[in-house]
């Protein structure tokens, strides 16, 4: 019986060194992908911010102030 007990402590050790290298390897990958998503999300915006392209950008609503109307929010006595 006590074979058994010793066989099943030596299965919850490897059990637990497996998880810890599948963590590992879950981590890295993990890693990688954040790494290139956030590689990817700088590119974009140098590539469309980049060399001042911004300024080209034309605003349908500007100066027309949609969210402050001082017709409509005057204050009434």
């Amino acid at each position: 019986m006590t074979s058994f007990w010793l066989f099943l402590s030596d299965l919850f050790i490897w059990s637990f060194g497996f998880y810890d290298f599948a963590g590992n390897v879950l981590n890295w990958i993990l890693f990688i992908v954040a790494s290139t998503l956030f590689c990817y999300w700088c590119y974009v915006l140098v590539t469309t911010l980049g060399n001042n392209k911004d300024k080209e950008y034309y605003s349908p609503t500007e100066g027309k102030f949609p969210y402050y109307n001082p017709e409509l929010h005057t204050k009434e006595d």
